[in-house]
């Protein structure tokens, strides 16, 4: 009997609430080892962003990256100044 036939055997004869444990730690196990999509090497930076969704998750003023300093005084101001 080879380990994974030994294995499945120990699983079947482990009570069903372990049986349910050792699934949702499979699951957590498949979330932490998943394989790296494939990216190629004409695949732009935005590229890969905008396929991970990070692109478009917020929005906010197209100009924020030159006035991000001014902006945050005025929600500093607006949120801390309650004199």
């Amino acid at each position: 009997m080879n380990s994974l036939e030994r294995a499945q055997a120990d699983i079947q004869n482990l009570p069903e609430e372990a049986q349910a444990l050792l699934i949702d730690f499979i699951a957590i196990l498949k979330k932490r080892y998943v394989e790296p999509r494939q990216t190629t090497d004409d695949e732009s930076t935005y590229e890969k962003f905008k396929s991970s969704g990070f692109i478009g998750c917020a929005s906010v003023e197209e100009d924020l990256s030159t006035t991000y300093k001014q902006v945050l005084a005025e929600q500093w101001t607006q949120k801390h100044d309650h004199r």
